[in-house]
């Protein structure tokens, strides 16, 4: 077999190539692009602006480029559901080429829009990307489907991606067969058990008004029975309050959920040279840059587990930076592509939100929805700024983890906000600045220079 090779191609050629037996190794250096949110539903490929293409070169120079799919791809075949994850998101499905386009090879797909067109929009989507070549993790048939990793093979490793969401509607949550009833597609879930913890004196207040409102009676009008065991703590109107010493939200993920998930990231580690696990979150705590208290345990349990990398987003702004056990958690990297306003069509339980009757479109929705720009996304510069992530391995350790900060164009018009290109230095600065600040409690330093910055991983950085 070498013989007829060598015949070929000439013996002096295959003398210059990595002996024919040889597998190449993870152990060289591998790099990763992440990015944020895409909500995206405009084309990519026909822009030419030097920091544009720079940004694109970023993507397409590492060797797996991912992001989170904020949308569903369709012709409007399916129609929308009754709750949505905000707004009813929908992209035409050649917008899944132009992600590969930009170098993009894999994407999240667990979000609060997964099920914006119910199941058929998922299918539909679903079918688009991979049509595209990409790889998608998050959804499934199934909820076992939902969960797993999906692989990427890459001439130089094998990367696994699991993506999961805390937000979502709940018909959106997929689900287990039973019984020979058919199992609920839709995403993979990290369900959150939400209780308001509050002061004595306030908790009574609450019990007080909603005794008065019945809340405590059955259908009947008799008292229902209390929990001896936790009388500190009430369900008014579906919500569930405690007393405390302070005000605060407690959250606390599903125990069956984390021990599923975890399972999934270990079995991934095993079969892959790199796994990477992505959550979509809009919880915070109590600012929108601040990660809630359960996703910093989360994440590092994650890590724990057999991730190399974690990442996260859904508040649509920058939160801190972690170096765990020598392995990055990115607790959100804000908005890759943020082209909300520009979808092609809306539902009417959209304008009917504001009392807007059959002469308005698109437009008439932003203004009412944002106040002509003066409120929400809009007014609120750190939504429009970001950064891609691209750490840096070597015989699989981290050695760098470099940070491209990213303009998405605050204070433009609807119709170019929202794509994004290399920040200029002055905004740059500004926002290393602030991944600093949001990064100081988990004690990540960093350093800026020729536009980029990068965290501190030793005393020699």
């Amino acid at each position: 077999m070498h013989k007829a090779v060598a015949t070929l191609i000439g013996l002096s050629t295959l003398l210059a190539l990595p002996a024919l037996g040889q597998h190449r190794s993870a152990d060289e250096s591998f790099t990763m692009a992440l990015t944020g949110d895409s909500i995206i539903n405009r084309s990519l490929s026909v822009y030419d602006e030097p920091q544009y293409l720079e940004m694109i070169e970023v993507l397409r120079g590492a060797d797996v480029a991912v992001t989170n799919l904020e949308t569903v791809l369709h012709n409007f075949e399916p129609y929308p559901m009754a709750e949505s994850g905000g707004t009813w998101m929908r992209s035409d499905p050649k917008i899944a080429n132009e992600l590969a386009w930009a170098g993009i090879d894999m994407v999240a797909r667990a979000n609060n829009h997964t099920g914006d067109y119910g199941t058929l929009g998922l299918e539909l989507t679903t079918k688009y990307v991979e049509q595209a070549g990409l790889v998608d993790a998050g959804v499934g048939m199934s909820l076992a489907e939902a969960r797993e990793a999906r692989f990427l093979e890459t001439s130089k490793a094998r990367v696994a991606l699991i993506s999961l969401s805390s937000s979502f509607a709940n018909h959106m949550r997929a689900g287990r067969s039973r019984d020979d009833v058919p199992a609920r597609p839709g995403l993979n879930p990290l369900r959150l058990k939400t209780t308001y913890v509050l002061p004595e004196n306030s908790y009574e207040n609450i019990r007080t008004a909603a005794d008065s409102l019945g809340q405590f009676t059955d259908l009947d009008g008799q008292p229902r029975g209390t929990d001896e065991e936790k009388p500190w703590q009430m369900n008014v109107l579906g919500r569930n309050f405690a007393v405390g010493e302070a005000p605060r939200v407690l959250r606390e993920p599903n125990k069956d959920d984390v021990a599923e998930i975890m399972a999934v990231i270990n079995n991934a580690s095993r079969l892959a040279d790199f796994t990477i696990v992505t959550i979509h979150s809009h919880q915070n705590g109590g600012r929108r840059e601040l990660p809630d208290d359960f996703l910093p345990v989360f994440a590092r349990a994650a890590i724990e587990a057999g991730a190399d990398v974690f990442f996260g987003h859904g508040p649509h702004i920058l939160q801190g930076i972690e170096i765990y056990q020598g392995k990055p958690i990115l607790y959100s990297l804000g908005n890759f592509i943020f082209q909300n306003e520009t979808l092609l069509r809306l539902p009417s339980d959209n304008y009917e939100r504001y009392d807007l009757g059959e002469r308005s479109h698109v437009a008439d929705f932003n203004d009412a929805r944002y106040e002509n720009d003066s409120t929400g996304f809009p007014a609120l510069q750190e939504n429009w700024e970001a950064i891609i992530a691209v750490p840096t391995f070597e015989n699989r350790q981290l050695t760098e983890l470099a940070l491209y900060p990213i303009d998405l164009g605050f204070g433009k018009t609807r119709q170019v906000r929202g794509r994004p290109i290399l920040a200029d230095d002055d905004l740059g600065q500004k926002i290393m600045a602030d991944l600093a600040r949001l990064s100081e409690p988990f004690g990540t330093e960093f350093k800026y220079r020729r536009g980029v910055g990068y965290v501190k991983l030793d005393d020699r950085d």
